[in-house]
């Protein structure tokens, strides 16, 4: 009973106001506590039901920072932005190849399919570092990765059984056994019968009364497998409930290609919080029991009612105020897309990055994080939060240079993987920014080693022939075996970056072109590229193929043997040219006279002679006489072919002409890198 003091009192008056400040201060800690309660019931109740998880054993893993690795999140990346039930995908790369899929209950919406996904691909690299193959199960999508293609085939290990704790009563036992296992087969030959292809999900529910108590199932195969596949896989699955349940009121058998379930409530119910084991004394009955008695609501559970009512108003007013912010900035942001890439930028959802996320990883663009300067803009190192390096290009705000190659980056290399080509991350158009993130290549660009300070190292033959066989390895699959033919036109050194083993990944796809698989050739008004690697039919009538790319390797080719650069030298040996230098001492038979002089140990001589008969068959005048890449490739990895005699290379002049490009700086050997291009009003 509360006592109200009249004024004469002012001693209970303090005491009261007291009274009522902690009173005040109780319903507050009250309210807080509830509010964190009903927050943590609700994320719990959104968060997707994990179950089980199993990585590869010794012999399949990985090293940390390798290609794999690499791989692997670009495939998880694939997966988690998937809108679909099932869904998997391939980063191709040989060796380091790797295969993924996920496939969701058939029941769940694509929301919580997503979110269930999601939470695989973010658990599965932490829980499994360095396995090349892992699955992971949920109670709503199962996800699975392997260096190996498993597509379309039956995998039964691991096999999972989980069971419920409960067993039904003794004298029910031998007669639910019989019953469970016919059930089983009944629901397993649900789903191994053709559907629609609108309803094709390889997935069917059940239900059956037994004892006058009804049982749910559900079963489901990866949509990939063939029927009779599928029968086989729920059969296998089918044959370990019954032998491990004894009696089990629920239970469920889960391997990465097909699972089956069976329980006493609706499988969409959510799942109760797994009982202790119980010894036989105390199981409960098979049937349950409903208390029909009534009691009067308590006070206190109407104050509770009313007080968890207003924070869940509460919550869902402050979820919904941010579900719409999240909403429109995802709507400004895919409205940027199709501003920049038009019916193209649906697919580049994934890759599109916060301004934000690129500030924290660069410091914001902090000069102590600064890789160098292009002709573009500026490039800086940076960290992402899950300790992923990499290189950040950032092009000069309001310039419209760098527009075109920009978008055309984006919409290429998105769509390129190969261990010799560097790899797109992601991009960034926010607040008249426009930025692109690749993987980090700590050793810098080619031609640092070949002509960059006295300070630099000096590569050996291994690493020059490693460098030439890579760059031959990743232009030959732009040219044949990307999904579309891609001419890169402005192949150098300085676009060729070496990683910390110094294999060699080309980048700057600025100016790359796409082609139809069947087109050999194209011509343009627009010639863009670097003088001293164009091919002549390019730099004087605006025709490209993918000769024009042969020939800028085979410059490449000397300038790596030589370490030289192609012009601009005031050596008076190659005041013609390091082309011309060149084919003169091939016809003199002067070829040890090519080779750089700085290598100390030479290796093979036969290799030498053979990369400097390559590098001129690649510089011929006659595009029509120089070889394809697949063919250079064969040169260099088969010693039993005999190589054609080159005929004179393109720009070699009789004479002592003008160079072609002066240098700027007037030292010795240096030349204007700069790309030239020509841009004209839409």
């Amino acid at each position: 009973m509360i006592v109200f003091a009249s004024s004469q009192t002012p001693i209970k008056n303090k005491h009261f106001f007291n009274l009522a400040m902690i009173t005040h201060r109780c319903f507050l800690l009250f309210f807080f506590f509830i509010s964190s309660f009903l927050c943590s019931a609700t994320i719990e109740a959104l968060r997707p039901t994990y179950l089980y998880h199993n990585c590869s054993t010794a012999g399949k893993s990985f090293s940390a920072n390798s290609t794999f690795q690499s791989h692997r999140t670009t495939l998880l990346s694939s997966l988690a932005s998937a809108n679909a039930a099932f869904y998997n995908a391939t980063v191709p790369g040989g060796s380091e190849a790797i295969y993924g899929l996920f496939m969701c209950r058939g029941d769940v919406s694509l929301q919580v399919c997503r979110e269930c996904v999601a939470n695989a691909t973010q658990l599965l690299p932490s829980e499994c570092r360095f396995s090349k193959e892992a699955v992971i199960w949920y109670d709503e999508c199962m996800l699975r990765y392997s260096n190996t293609s498993f597509f379309s085939t039956i995998d039964k290990w691991p096999t999972v059984v989980i069971l419920n704790p409960y067993n039904i009563s003794n004298s029910y036992q031998a007669r639910f056994k019989s019953f469970l296992l016919d059930f089983m087969n009944e629901t397993a030959s649900m789903v191994a019968v053709p559907k629609s292809a609108s309803e094709e999900k390889a997935y069917a529910k059940n239900q059956a009364n037994f004892q006058s108590q009804t049982v749910y199932s559900l079963a489901q195969c990866t949509p990939d497998l063939r029927l009779e596949d599928c029968r086989s896989c729920l059969s296998g699955v089918i044959g370990n409930i019954p032998l491990c349940s004894e009696g089990k009121i629920g239970g469920r058998a889960v391997n990465p290609s097909c699972n089956i379930r069976y329980e006493m409530s609706p499988p969409e119910a959510p799942a109760p919080a797994p009982a202790p084991a119980v010894s036989p004394a105390l199981t409960p009955p098979f049937f349950p029991r409903t208390n029909t008695s009534r009691h009067p609501r308590p006070p206190g559970r109407t104050i509770l009612v009313v007080v968890a009512s207003a924070v869940v108003g509460g919550i869902i007013f402050y979820s919904a105020y941010y579900l719409l912010k999240i909403r429109m900035k995802k709507s400004h942001r895919a409205g940027l897309r199709k501003k920049y890439f038009g019916t193209e930028s649906t697919t580049l959802e994934h890759l599109q990055f916060n301004l934000a996320t690129i500030e924290a990883a660069t410091n914001r663009f902090s000069h102590e994080n600064s890789l160098g300067r292009g002709g573009f803009g500026q490039v800086f190192k940076g960290i992402l939060l899950n300790g992923q390096e990499i290189a950040v290009k950032r092009l000069s705000k309001g310039s419209g240079q760098g527009a075109e190659e920009f978008k055309n980056e984006v919409l290429l290399i998105a769509r390129l993987q190969h261990r010799n080509l560097v790899a797109l991350l992601g991009f960034c158009i926010e607040e008249q920014e426009k930025i692109l993130v690749y993987e980090y290549v700590p050793n810098r660009s080619l031609d640092y080693f070949l002509f960059g300070s006295q300070n630099s190292r000096v590569l050996d033959w291994m690493e020059r022939s490693k460098i030439i066989g890579g760059v031959a390895r990743g232009i030959l699959y732009l040219h044949e075996y990307s999904r579309l033919k891609i001419i890169h036109r402005d192949l150098k050194p300085s676009n060729i970056l070496l990683d910390d083993e110094m294999n060699p990944k080309i980048s700057d796809f600025g100016l790359a072109k796409m082609v139809a698989i069947s087109e050999n050739e194209g011509s343009t008004n627009r010639i863009v590229g670097t003088y001293g690697y164009m091919s002549p039919e390019y730099a004087m009538f605006g025709q490209y193929s993918e000769k024009s790319d042969v020939f800028s390797f085979g410059v490449i080719v000397l300038e790596i043997i030589s370490g030289k650069k192609n012009t601009g030298c005031h050596d008076s040996q190659y005041a013609d040219g390091l082309l011309s230098y060149t084919w003169k001492q091939w016809r003199d038979d002067k070829l040890l006279e090519i080779l750089d002089s700085n290598i100390n140990e030479l290796g093979s001589y036969n290799e030498v002679i053979k990369c400097i008969q390559i590098g001129l068959l690649c510089v011929q005048e006659n595009p029509n006489t120089r070889p394809s890449m697949a063919t250079v490739v064969s040169y260099l990895s088969n010693d039993s072919i005999q190589l054609p005699s080159p005929q004179e290379p393109a720009f070699f002049l009789h004479g002592k002409p003008e160079p072609i490009i002066t240098s700027a700086s007037g030292e010795s050997c240096s030349v204007n890198e700069a790309s030239m291009s020509e841009f004209f009003p839409r």
